[in-house]
């Protein structure tokens, strides 16, 4: 650590013993059983959005799922049938409405921020954070920064739902509206790099496309949450037989990291909006299922691992939002036999959400799966942050009526087919990996030794996500200098 490092961690400190602020372990976000008794008290007053620094110990996908007080539980999660899937396998989605924020996020967010402010190579005391995102990121980016006591700056494309900016601005950041929708990636980045320029050493970005903090939480917190409802729930012959994901910033990939030691045989599925086919083509476009960017590759996916890649098309993931949100599509399902305590989940799943259920139909069929399969998937937030899409697309298609939720369901949904799918062989994910090239060499400066790493050496990935353990002795050494703990 150098002496300019040492001064900011004691900047840091300093600001935290001030504030009150505890930072959990990944341990404790794992499993939160090891949370100190007196904080679990404290959190039975707080509600689950409130900006608190004790909600940095609700980053858990094991909050008791309810808005306010409340303590721990099991994973939150949702069991799909074949009623409603058409599939005879089961999908498990792990449910991210009960996270701070509404997203599970603020997770994928606490790494980059954390890692910097306990090794000293961030100070809440003069810097801001940056957070260029396509939605959720930034609004955890900036959430985790409040509770950590710092200033954030948020960058998303315009086209994001109002949702997202309303509650950014009411947070108190700095908001920066780029030209473009969910795929317009670059220009994101394009102003990150504005920023920099402008305000140079005061602001430290934490693009979530480079940010390994980002992969890392997934392996040490989403990827055990799978295994544990997993091991729960599975029958006599049932195996671990696949997890599909968007790819995203691929952050959320980093839990395949963790399950394919475990379970050597799964598939991994990732997917991408059909409209913005990158993997698939080398492609460009435009689409819809915000929270999946797209027109590169993420510095932090490894697409060594992929078994699958998938298209997935956004105007069937828009039908199925109607059909799960609409009073005419609730009555439909229920004519179909669909459970009512089931229609009375679907509001959990948000619209990238609704694009991994989708996935993970496609990716059964493809493999053609059994009763004795399990598939994982995530929904990352849950319809909660896109209310104003549905009042949208009733202006756009007009009224939903129960035959067009006869043709979403029996005529789209249940009608999923294989089509749009690869399993890429050796040179087929080399051309993947190199497409990072033109984004992260050319536009990003990173270095094209450690592209060719990212490939060839065989210790690259292991090293990244073995971080974690170290990052919990120093998060443990952290809070010692506050004292926090002991008071």
């Amino acid at each position: 650590m150098t002496v300019n490092e040492k001064q900011v961690l004691q900047n840091t400190v300093k600001r935290c013993r001030e504030k009150g602020i505890i930072i959990p372990t990944y341990k404790q976000m794992r499993d939160p059983s090891l949370v100190p008794g007196k904080i679990k008290n404290q959190l039975k007053n707080i509600g689950l959005w409130d900006v608190n620094p004790l909600n940095l110990f609700r980053i858990t996908w094991k909050n008791e799922p309810v808005t306010s007080g409340g303590s721990y539980s099991e994973v939150n999660y949702m069991s799909l049938p074949s009623s409603l899937t058409g599939i005879p396998c089961t999908i498990y989605v792990l449910v991210g409405k009960y996270f701070p924020t509404g997203s599970h996020k603020v997770g994928a967010t606490f790494g980059p921020l954390v890692e910097k402010l306990v090794t000293g190579r961030f100070d809440p005391t003069t810097q801001k954070a940056l957070w260029p995102s396509t939605g959720n990121y930034c609004r955890g980016g900036a959430f985790n920064s409040t509770l950590l006591g710092c200033d954030a700056i948020a960058v998303l494309p315009e086209e994001m739902s109002q949702e997202r900016f309303s509650w950014l601005e009411n947070i108190g950041a700095e908001v920066f509206a780029t030209p473009g929708c969910e795929s317009n990636v670059k220009e994101i980045y394009d102003k990150a790099k504005e920023l920099l320029a402008e305000r140079g050493n005061t602001i430290v970005n934490m693009n979530q496309f480079e940010q390994f903090g980002n992969a890392i939480w997934h392996y040490a917190v989403t990827g055990p949450a799978m295994e544990e409802v997993f091991n729960n729930e599975r029958q006599d012959r049932q195996r671990f037989a696949g997890l599909f994901l968007t790819q995203g910033s691929a952050g959320t990939l980093g839990a395949a990291e963790y399950l394919k030691t475990l379970y050597p045989d799964m598939k991994l599925s990732v997917g991408e909006a059909l409209q913005c086919p990158t993997l698939l083509y080398n492609g460009y476009g435009g689409h819809r299922i915000e929270g999946i960017g797209d027109k590169h590759v993420p510095w932090i996916h490894n697409t060594k691992t992929m078994d699958l890649v998938a298209g997935i098309d956004d105007n069937v993931v828009i039908s199925t939002m109607r059909l799960f949100n609409e009073p005419a599509g609730h009555a439909h399902l229920k004519n179909m036999g669909i459970d009512n305590s089931l229609i009375e989940q679907l509001h959990l799943l948000g619209i990238s959400s609704i694009a991994n259920i989708i996935g993970a139909i496609k990716m059964a069929k493809y493999y053609e799966m059994t009763a004795d399969d399990v598939i994982f998937t995530v929904a990352t937030d849950s319809m909660e942050l896109y209310g104003s899409r549905v009042i949208e697309y009733r202006k756009l298609q007009g009224e939903y009526t129960a035959t067009q939720a006869a043709v979403d369901f029996n005529g789209k949904f249940l009608n999923l087919g294989i089509d749009y799918q690869i399993e890429p062989t050796y040179y087929e994910k080399r051309r993947m990996h190199n497409l990072k090239y033109f984004t992260w060499i050319e536009q990003q400066g990173k270095t094209v030794e450690e592209l060719d790493a990212q490939w060839y050496d065989r210790d690259y990935w292991h090293n990244t996500f073995s971080q974690v353990d170290e990052w919990d002795s120093l998060i443990e050494a952290f809070n010692r200098q506050t004292g926090l703990l002991t008071q």
